[in-house]
């Protein structure tokens, strides 16, 4: 994909990651979501009190894109401040090997956005559950 492409979503990706919701961790997390057509849904971690209702910002891009409809998915871009990026969590890993196991991951620091390291969704997540098997009723 374009270095052009790679740099707008991780830019869309900082922008959202100004609207978390972090009042316990303090930690600001953005992902941009880029669809075959080229829309682009964002999203930013909410904390819950009850941690574990927290939500990731990659599942926040992806439900509001699965929930608008969208559900072929090229791209998603991770930033997070803390050196190298943060990697999705194994509830995004799995989330992401269902929706969008053909996407590319890029993850940056949000405080040194130039440095991306590239991975395929597909990786993440060996052996992924992507299935559901109701042959047992």
């Amino acid at each position: 994909m374009p270095k052009n492409l790679e740099q707008r979503l991780i830019r869309a990706a900082i922008e959202a990651s100004r609207n978390a919701v972090a009042p316990y961790s303090g930690f600001a997390v953005g992902a941009a979501l880029l669809t075959d057509t080229g829309e682009i849904f964002t999203g930013a971690n909410i904390e819950s009190a009850s941690f574990g209702l927290t939500c990731c910002a990659e599942r926040v891009a992806l439900f509001k894109a699965l929930s608008e409809g969208r559900r072929k998915f090229t791209a998603i871009a991770v930033v997070a401040p803390m050196p190298g990026g943060a990697m999705p969590c194994g509830a995004c890993r799995q989330l992401l090997a269902e929706y969008a196991p053909r996407a590319t991951l890029w993850v940056a620091d949000s405080a040194r956005p130039e440095r991306v390291r590239k991975f395929s969704v597909a990786s993440l997540l060996p052996g992924a559950f992507t299935t559901f098997n109701q042959s047992n009723k």
